[in-house]
């Protein structure tokens, strides 16, 4: 991980003084509970100690001056400027942070910035989330006003929308803001209610694999899995009229009622359903010490991702069964999107290095492709470090 000296030493030699403030956010992994947040559902994401971190000094002419550590690029801005850069994607997820603190009328500074961090990018760990939480919090610095941490995901969320054009949900953002260290959240996503709870501490580790295949079909396939639940629920209210979104369905109900709908549209919403409570289950899993059962969720979610709501591939296929056919190993499914990205596996410390290299061999034997792995530990939630 990145030491806050450093981002402090490379300040120094880009901007010519040292930094009044340096601020980090997490990206995050989900363990469970895919395809629910826009079915009012429920998640279980964790924080990673793997982040975003922004060191700065506030101006008092309005401009924001940035240096992106990564691509070795400049970008500049003045506050209230509305407009995208083309040139420098990057940048556009701190100017959109900065116009929607402004539309809510915090005392907004300029500031030269550094930006860094260690987030994978396009790794479906949510590096834009860490990067907009951490711009929101170095605005907070810069401008010597707070902003609660709920409000924090949400305005940051606010900028992926409305300024970036990512129509996502709150999950990535709020994680990064309310993460805690050796816990994951469950999120209810209508209500915005969070439950902390523990992972353990010690003696077992999440590790990410990327399949490295690109997620090409996520945009188009996504659009039409959410159009299918928004239909299941069309017709499914005939018979149970209180009924908002798939979150208020239950298997029995789709066992009662699933004549009333298309084949498909029945699989993608037993999807969803099923998901819920195993969501629910995990909570109690780990709340009781129980990790083959938790393990044992993760497994059947990523059955039903592949069989039912269908977002899998080959590779996500491939690296679950490697991950599953090595000693200490708890459970793995898919996470994100699907259609490429990563999985998610729960590893005892002592099978890690064994799994790195078992996984790796298989998946490349299987796939042709090299796969990445990143070892992680659930971390806390945005901070500011100096």
């Amino acid at each position: 991980m990145t030491d806050p000296s450093d981002i402090q030493a490379d300040f120094a030699t880009v901007f010519g003084s040292r930094p009044t403030f340096v601020v980090r956010a997490p990206g995050r992994v989900n363990l469970i509970g895919e395809h629910t947040d826009y079915n009012d559902g429920f998640v279980f994401p964790a924080a990673i100690d793997y982040d975003v971190r922004i060191a700065g000094r506030p101006r008092d002419d309005g401009v924001v001056r940035l240096w992106s550590a990564l691509f070795h690029r400049r970008a500049q801005f003045a506050l209230g400027t509305r407009r995208r850069s083309r040139r420098n994607g990057w940048s556009n997820y701190v100017r959109g942070v900065g116009v929607i603190l402004a539309s809510e009328d915090y005392p907004l500074r300029g500031m030269d910035a550094i930006v860094t961090g260690t987030v994978p990018l396009s790794s479906g760990l949510s590096s834009s989330a860490a990067l907009e939480v951490a711009s929101c919090l170095a605005f907070e610095a810069a401008g010597e006003f707070s902003i609660e941490p709920k409000r924090r995901a949400l305005l940051s969320q606010r900028a992926e929308r409305e300024f970036v054009g990512v129509q996502c949900g709150i999950m990535d953002q709020f994680i990064s803001a309310l993460g805690q260290a050796n816990h994951a959240l469950m999120i209810d996503t209508r209500s915005l209610d969070y439950q902390p709870v523990p992972l353990p501490s010690s003696g077992v580790s999440i590790v990410i694999s990327n399949t490295n295949k690109q997620r090409g079909l996520v945009d188009s396939a996504y659009n039409e899995r959410r159009a299918q639940c928004e239909e299941g629920v069309r017709r499914l209210v005939k018979a149970l009229p209180g009924i908002r979104a798939l979150r208020d369905v239950t298997l029995a109900d789709l066992e009662a009622h699933g004549a009333l709908l298309d084949p498909v549209v029945l699989r993608r919403c037993r999807h969803v359903v099923s998901e819920n409570e195993r969501v629910l289950e995990s909570v109690e899993a780990l709340r009781s010490g129980d990790l083959g059962r938790f393990g044992r969720l993760m497994n059947r979610s990523h059955g039903s991702l592949r069989d039912d709501y269908e977002v899998s591939c080959l590779e996500l296929d491939a690296m679950v069964e490697a991950a599953r056919a090595v000693d200490g190993v708890y459970g793995a499914r898919m996470t994100g999107a699907g259609f490429g990205g990563c999985t998610v596996s729960l590893v005892a410390d002592e099978a890690v290095g064994r799994f790195k290299q078992s996984v790796g061999e298989e998946y490349l034997r299987k796939t042709g492709r090299e796969a990445t792995f990143y070892v992680c530990r659930a971390s806390a939630g945005a901070e500011r470090l100096l």
